[in-house]
């Protein structure tokens, strides 16, 4: 059996597929054969999936004492935020260390052996190899993460805000048929000038896909429904952005952030096929101020599954969206170590209900439109 070390080494985003004179040949003919192209990850079977909370022990870097050393620190240049609010996104180079970078990797690769339920939908889609919204409610190692790293000093430093909570986050490994030209609404129950969205990439992408494009400056725009998911860059009212496309080249240890509203697209490999790894962790923050907003019927119910009893307009305060800067909450972290915080079955026939109209509907329609083909540049 092989070690958990030599497992990860297997899944550092080496390629699987050559194509050089070392391929094998044909026993008869002698001549040479070109190895299939095949992906690194498999789809798990239905009976792999875990249904409950997940601890795989994985110790934090640096010599943090889990629950018990204060979050890190990053300082954020002044020239980087006014880049974010001028341009709608911005890349942060380096922002993770080997180190945080190999934890990352290590909880991504023990998530995707043992694969949770709350995956199966995404990844049953094909969508990802691996796709799981609020990984840190079921994984611990992405709630110390979350606890201990230096994301939220570096999130209320873009945010120029006093407090950052993690409205919705998702862990996700190789998008296969790519993402056409979007904006964000799975932010959670937030609206998008409460939010941060962020990327926290463990690998660097290929030259010709898998990296985000965006439309710089975007966000400004006023004919784009928040609601809205698919976006026609053709149309009417886009004129002054269409043309303004930022490819990002991101690397391990990178985070990249944007506001909610900041359209962009991810193309996927021509043929869905994945031979190395494009492993990310990203989602949505809460800035201070934030008030919960109650999308049941619209397509933001999927970010907002769970029991925890706030009504539209209250004060986004819950351990159900944790706390992350200036520190983590000790109350908090309890709530989601006992199960007390998760999604209730019950809570999501409710909420998914109101997806009966025909506004919910239309809005759900949007969204399956994102979707791309396996062609390599959709969108465009």
């Amino acid at each position: 059996m092989r070690s958990a070390s030599s497992r990860e080494s297997s899944r550092l985003g080496q390629s699987t597929f050559t194509e050089s004179s070392a391929a094998p040949t044909d026993e008869i003919t002698g001549v040479g054969m070109i190895k299939r192209k095949a992906k690194v990850l498999k789809e798990p079977k239905l009976w792999e999936y875990n249904f409950g909370l997940q601890d795989h022990k994985i110790a934090l870097p640096h010599g943090i004492q889990e629950r018990t050393t204060p979050p890190e620190t990053y300082t954020v240049s002044e020239e980087d935020v006014q880049v974010l609010e001028r341009d709608g996104v911005v890349l942060l180079k380096g922002v993770f260390d080997k180190e945080w970078v190999q934890y990352m990797r290590e909880a991504t690769a023990k998530q995707t052996e043992e694969p949770h339920f709350w995956s199966f939908a995404g990844t049953a889609s094909k969508l990802y190899d691996y796709i799981q919204r609020n990984i840190w409610q079921t994984n611990k190692a992405f709630a110390n993460f979350y606890y201990h790293s230096a994301v939220g000093d570096v999130l209320r430093q873009m945010g120029r805000c006093d407090e950052i909570r993690i409205s919705t986050d998702l862990l996700m490994v190789n998008p296969n048929k790519g993402f056409k030209w979007h904006q964000d609404n799975q932010n959670g129950p937030i609206i998008p000038e409460e939010g941060l969205r962020f990327w926290i990439t463990m690998d660097s992408t290929p030259a010709d896909y898998g990296s985000p494009v965006y439309l710089t400056g975007s966000h400004n725009n006023d004919v784009v429904s928040s609601e809205a998911v698919f976006v026609d860059i053709e149309m009417e009212g886009l004129e002054e952005w269409k043309d303004r496309k930022q490819n990002f080249q991101v690397g391990p240890g990178d985070m990249l952030i944007w506001h909610p509203k900041t359209i962009h697209k991810i193309d996927g490999p021509s043929d869905g096929i994945w031979d190395t790894y494009r492993r990310v962790l990203g989602g949505t923050a809460a800035k201070s101020g934030s008030l919960y907003h109650d999308k049941t019927g619209s397509g933001g119910v999927l970010s907002d599954l769970g029991r925890h009893g706030l009504q539209d307009g209250e004060k986004l305060d819950s351990p159900f969206f944790p706390k992350i800067y200036p520190t983590f909450e000790m109350e908090e972290a309890k709530a989601r170590d006992e199960g007390v915080v998760g999604r209730n079955p019950k809570d999501i026939i409710s909420k998914l209900g109101g997806l009966a109209g025909s506004s919910a509907g239309n809005r759900f329609y949007s969204f399956f439109q994102v979707l791309g083909s396996n062609t390599k540049h959709p969108g465009t």
